[in-house]
């Protein structure tokens, strides 16, 4: 019988127990569709968990550990992995950017997580909870500022964000702090490390209208995209619906301002709320 240890989910725990989930189900002489079968899912699915770039469910892990003999290994990890320091409808999607190739967003009334500064991130979360505590927006603001270490590798992930043009204008945090949120996402792009499109309130009607949207790629495992409302979000992985997404993100392209051009208007924006002349 499979004996593995239990995993450690401070290190790269989805990547762990997918790796585990493989050798569990090669020893056992399934391929992924037959382990997907009993599970009503498809091998793809099963491929997804193995490669890390969705989490698995305690649902399923019980039922893997009863198809795989695991003596409730992945029950147990299961268990593990489900404590996050992100919040529920978030947290399956933080998973998979940490990992993914290829990050591209578009932010219809915010600066990017990723792209937030200390201070913009302290605005941002105390208007959505006015009455927390200082501690509870102190974790909050520490682990978006943890998730923006994927950008201290010089390349990967690639981060290609387009900015509505609301989200520069809305003076989130005073002028002081915009101005500093805007001349640190001008900086990244100044150092060639995310490309920054800005989709100007000129463009009118667009693709995106119904609100923001994060497509993620993988190395080894198909695209996602994922979605979000207030308190709510949704990692999608059908084919058509990435598709669709795709097509919207690549709309919004052809829409936006040149990269360069957007640069320009960041730092134009940045410098008005410098010298107090910023006019929402």
């Amino acid at each position: 019988m499979l004996g593995p240890k239990d995993l450690d989910p401070s290190s790269s725990p989805r990547a762990m127990i997918g790796a585990e989930l493989r050798h569990a189900r090669e020893h056992a002489g399934l391929s992924q569709a037959e382990l997907g079968e009993p599970l009503f899912v498809s091998g793809s699915f099963i491929g997804q968990l193995e490669a890390g770039t969705r989490r698995l469910h305690l649902e399923y892990a019980v039922q893997i550990d009863e198809i795989l003999g695991t003596n409730g290994f992945f029950e147990r990890n299961c268990k593990a992995l489900a404590r996050s320091k992100y919040p529920d409808h978030f947290a399956e999607a933080a998973e998979a950017e940490a990992i993914a190739t290829t990050i591209r967003q578009y932010a219809q009334l915010l600066i990017p997580g990723l792209l937030q500064t200390k201070t913009y991130a302290e605005a941002v979360f105390r208007a959505y909870k006015p009455t927390a505590t200082d501690s509870e927006i102190d974790a909050r603001v520490a682990a978006r500022l943890e998730r923006a270490h994927l950008l201290d590798d010089p390349t990967t992930p690639l981060l290609w964000a387009i900015l509505d043009e609301a989200a520069l204008r809305r003076e989130v945090g005073g002028s002081a702090v915009m101005a500093e949120a805007l001349r640190h996402v001008a900086g990244l792009a100044r150092k060639q490390r995310i490309i920054a499109q800005v989709l100007p309130f000129g463009a009118g009607a667009h693709a995106a209208m119904d609100g923001p949207l994060k497509l993620m790629e993988f190395e080894d495992a198909p695209p996602l995209s994922f979605v979000e409302a207030p308190d709510m979000g949704k990692l999608l992985d059908d084919p058509a619906t990435v598709t669709r997404h795709i097509l919207i993100f690549n709309l919004l392209q052809a829409a936006a301002l040149s990269p360069q051009d957007s640069l320009a208007l960041i730092e134009s924006v940045a410098q008005d709320y410098e010298h107090g002349e910023q006019h929402p």
